[in-house]
């Protein structure tokens, strides 16, 4: 009896060990045939949507990044749901009042995709400040996975950051901080149109070169080196290096600009009482403007 009072169930969630077989070339090259299948049009705004512009997808974007970093979501399921998102944009005239209930449903799908314990619909509600109501959510759930044919495992950068990762010859420990600083410049990338047109392979490549280079490994590994590193990657994923050099300056670019746009608006950030409260249903003034 002493004994089964010690046996009690872990909060943490229980993971899986990481599948050296499934980090093989075969598997790299399969993935990058799929990444294809599952691309939203780089011109969406210009032949799709008339009601939605580029900085409205910045707004909700940055939303849902910020619903996803609170909630202590998986990495994968922000980039997700900005390609639901955009492949739903790229597919279905939308007006502007109902983008932020498409970011939402965005996440709730992707949450199921990649989450143990998914994010509730109820819980997303709170999120929109009760703009939204649950039933809409499911409705419009529907709507996505129907435009969608419910092709909803789409290849995401962080797929590929783990290959590359593999065929680095690195110290453990350089991996992991440099597998940390990637994933955030791959969220950053996300919230960003300009990287539409890029594959996720690429972002994934130029992120992981960004990352080495923002923490001069390059100083400590000759394989590292900026230009061995780039020729590397680019070989790996089969693109033009002078592709992936554009691709990981421009992340750098928007690193910078990012960090220059905190620095502005640090005095106009979640006021104090709602930090000590944690009230879940803050909702940035920027969204609600889009909500009109």
């Amino acid at each position: 009896m002493e004994h089964q009072l010690l046996c009690c169930e872990v909060e943490t969630i229980r993971r899986a060990y990481l599948d050296a077989n499934l980090l093989n070339d075969r598997a790299l090259q399969t993935m990058l045939k799929a990444e294809e299948t599952c691309s939203p049009s780089v011109s969406y705004f210009k032949c799709v949507q008339k009601d939605i512009l580029p900085y409205m997808r910045k707004i909700v974007a940055t939303w849902m990044l910020e619903v996803c970093e609170e909630q202590k979501c998986e990495e994968e399921v922000f980039p997700l749901a900005m390609n639901y998102l955009d492949r739903f944009l790229s597919l279905e005239p939308l007006k502007k009042s109902r983008l932020q209930l498409l970011g939402a449903t965005c996440m709730f799908v992707a949450s199921k995709m990649k989450e143990t314990i998914p994010l509730t619909a109820e819980k997303l509600c709170i999120y929109t400040d009760h703009s939204v109501r649950p039933e809409e959510l499911l409705h419009m759930e529907l709507l996505l996975v129907n435009k969608l044919k419910w092709h909803l495992a789409a290849m995401t950068p962080h797929d590929f950051i783990e290959h590359f990762l593999s065929k680095m010859p690195v110290l453990e420990e350089n991996k992991q901080i440099i597998r940390k600083h990637a994933q955030t410049f791959v969220a950053l990338c996300a919230t960003d149109v300009k990287f539409i047109s890029n594959p996720p392979s690429m972002i994934a490549a130029g992120s992981v070169v960004a990352a080495v280079q923002g923490l001069h490994l390059g100083s400590t590994n000759s394989f590292l080196t900026y230009q061995r590193l780039t020729r590397f990657l680019s070989q790996v994923i089969k693109c033009d290096p002078d592709c992936l050099r554009a691709c990981q300056e421009q992340i750098e670019a928007l690193l910078e600009s990012s960090l220059r746009q905190a620095q502005q608006h640090s005095s106009s950030s979640v006021p104090k009482n709602m930090e000590e409260e944690g009230d879940l249903s803050y909702t940035p003034t920027d969204v609600r403007d889009v909500n009109i």
